[in-house]
């Protein structure tokens, strides 16, 4: 538990060793060096071995066995001269001050937690940075987990804070999607160091870890207008694989290719949206049969069909399964609506959410806290839309798929997809048309990092406007007849088409 709480990860002493020499190989020489979570302290002993230049070097970190492991290591070697530990929490320590104090160039070299704020709130742990919410998410987004992040973005978006202006680097094992929101919010703050760098690193082989992980260096003192990054496939690579950065309206996985299409960004015109979350799939997800529905337990049910659609899971999508079997209970039309009518309106699929209610209840997210019992969440007019062009947002290659209606009823998604709601097919084939050309593949490419974990999200899609996109295929006629066909029509706007 304790390695958990800590995302202890000892940095093996060879890897230290590399990291170091490939340091000196870009051509830093520090006259002073601290590590924070230094643990057993191989980054701090292969630095003191590597750089001559240095006059000063502390090590910092919470557990005080390993700062004892670190002494005794000293004690061994003659490296003991102008070295400090100190037994801190990363979160209290004055770092401006602690910074202030050390001479210049300075090299901040460390390893810090693999670990998230939900991961030490769900352990009670008091080794949390000050504030739960990194960006100030509110509301829904609070809610529903964007208000999650890494320990170590915390702690390197603190000290590359505390860095600006001084002759200092930053280098720094962490995921490499830490690296990139690192970056990503320093870039959008309007500063951008004079040079960044990542390496990839084998987490597997270095630490028995199935993530994507790399050393991000950060070169601060004077500030570059460029903000990219380049990007190379091990720390003895010498030709970069890609660079990425931050252009229009956020970051860009290959500025190169972006440079190409940036055109085609703007404005949202049509308003994508997430499926429906609702946390309870054994309850809520239904297969149907000749015999009625079995749900996620194996009981057999005999439901009205009032409050039941068919569905299609992101992870389908990808491969485009064909539906029919899957199908979803859906207790509301719109989010923080009253379920009661249930009660009135299907007597039998109120009393299945009866017979599981304390499942239901039983949901651990925040968001269905004070709300309709029942409730789900992602849900309104768009859902109910006969007609969409959906993408899973976990699959590893743009695909998206135009989806109708089955039975005569509105397929609904799960949380892992994203889609475009339509009332008139023709409206989504238009749609369609547009998404699957070779332009709009081509801008998203230049946008996604395909090792994230969700390497699609609205966010990225929303980036496209569509007019622009038409006007490119020379169907912009077409499409602004869409627009304002389905501003005057009453249906398409409840079902949140379009973006006014």
């Amino acid at each position: 538990m304790r390695r958990a709480e800590f995302g202890d990860f000892q940095t093996p002493l060879a890897l230290a060793e590399k990291i170091c020499r490939t340091l000196a190989g870009l051509g830093i020489a520090p006259a002073s060096i601290v590590e924070p979570a230094c643990g057993l302290g191989s980054l701090l002993l292969a630095a003191l071995r590597e750089f001559s230049s240095l006059s000063t070097a502390i090590g910092v970190d919470i557990n005080p066995a390993h700062l004892l492991a670190v002494q005794a290591a000293l004690d061994s070697t003659a490296l003991v001269s102008g070295v400090r530990l100190e037994r801190a929490d990363f979160f209290s320590l004055d770092w401006a001050n602690l910074l202030r104090t050390l001479p210049e160039p300075i090299l901040v070299l460390g390893n810090p937690p693999w670990v998230t704020n939900a991961d030490l709130s769900r352990m009670n742990s008091g080794n949390l940075p000050p504030k739960s919410n990194l960006d100030g998410s509110g509301g829904l987004d609070a809610l529903t987990g964007r208000s999650n992040f890494d320990i170590s973005e915390w702690m390197l978006r603190h000290l590359l804070e505390l860095l600006t202006g001084k002759d200092a680097v930053l280098a720094m094992l962490c995921k490499t999607s830490v690296a990139r929101r690192v970056l990503a919010a320093l870039w959008k703050s309007g500063q951008s160091p004079d040079h960044c760098v990542i390496y990839r690193i084998d987490a597997k082989q270095e630490f028995g870890a199935a993530v994507d992980a790399c050393l991000l260096v950060c070169r601060t003192g004077a500030s570059r207008a460029d903000r990219v990054c380049a990007v190379f496939s091990s720390l003895d690579s010498r030709e970069r694989e890609s660079t990425f950065g931050f252009r229009g309206a956020g970051i860009v996985a290959d500025v190169r290719a972006f440079e190409r299409w940036r055109g085609l960004e703007g404005r949202e015109r049509c308003k994508w949206r997430s499926g429906i979350k609702h946390d309870c799939s054994d309850v809520l997800q239904l297969r149907k049969d000749n015999d009625g529905y079995l749900n996620g337990f194996g009981e057999r049910i005999r439901i009205e069909p009032d409050y039941v659609f068919p569905m299609i899971r992101g992870s389908d999508l990808a491969r485009f399964k064909s539906a029919g079997s899957d199908w979803m209970l859906v207790p509301q039309r719109s989010v923080g609506e009253g379920t009661q009518a249930i009660k009135t309106v299907a007597p039998v699929t109120w009393d299945y959410l009866l017979r599981h209610g304390e499942i239901l209840d039983r949901r651990k997210s925040s968001i269905y806290r004070k709300r309709p019992r029942f409730s789900i969440f992602g849900v309104g007019p768009y859902t109910f839309a006969p007609w969409k062009i959906a993408i899973s947002g976990f699959y590893k290659r743009l695909q998206f798929v135009m989806i109708g209606p089955i039975d005569g009823k509105p397929m609904v998604l799960d949380d892992t997809a994203y889609f475009l709601s339509f009332g008139d097919q023709a409206d989504a084939e238009l749609v369609m048309s547009l998404v699957n050309s070779e332009p709009a593949h081509a801008f998203y490419r230049s946008l996604i990092f395909w090792d994230s974990k969700r390497p699609i999200t609205a966010e990225i899609l929303s980036r496209l406007d569509l007019l622009a996109l038409s006007a490119e295929l020379r169907k912009e006629n077409e499409f602004q007849a869409f627009l304002s066909r389905n501003r005057r029509d009453h249906l398409g706007m409840t079902q949140g088409i379009l973006l006014e």
